[in-house]
């Protein structure tokens, strides 16, 4: 492994469920973290209540340098299962764009779906508003047009509802 002193980012899986409680055990730490959360409307039969749940079940993202103590600290933390990566032993940089644009539709609080992985289709940039400058492909379903980011290293992606003359072909 080749160590920089660059802050990247770098996915990590979690234990099931563990997401929060790792969240704050590397923010304590002082490293930098981002769970990409929706929130959802859960009903019970005397109650409903709104609910936190990770986008990505069992997966969340660090921002460190490609160092051994570092590296080694991440995954010392309890609850950590290992850093993705094609190669064992090995972290995967996430491309600071797919971090930008996943904190912008979390950040957007619009009706955010899990959505399977793509690699192919209509590539395009939103133009205006508050996800302005976000790329990604673009769906329709269920008669609505929906932008889609796929996060590469997850191999998942999400989905949010969008007016198609906001968006320009890329």
């Amino acid at each position: 492994m080749i160590e920089t002193s660059e802050l990247n980012w770098y996915a990590v899986y979690v234990r099931s469920r563990h997401e929060f409680k790792v969240l704050d055990r590397l923010a304590e730490s002082g490293i930098e973290v981002f769970l990409p959360v929706v929130e959802r409307l859960n009903r019970w039969k005397d109650r409903k209540k709104l609910v936190s749940f990770p986008l990505f079940a069992g997966y969340l993202f660090v921002h460190i340098s490609k160092n051994y103590n570092e590296i080694l600290s991440v995954l010392k933390t309890h609850g950590v299962v290992r850093f993705l990566g094609i190669v064992p032993g090995e972290p995967e940089v996430v491309p600071d764009e797919q971090i930008a644009s996943l904190k912008k539709i979390v950040e957007s609080k619009g009706e955010i779906d899990p959505y399977p992985y793509l690699k192919e289709g209509q590539q395009v940039r939103i133009k205006k508003g508050p996800l302005a400058g976000v790329e990604g492909i673009l769906v329709e379903k269920t008669g609505q047009h929906r932008l889609v980011l796929s996060v590469d290293i997850l191999r998942q992606g999400v989905s949010i509802k969008i007016d198609t003359s906001d968006v320009e072909a890329v």
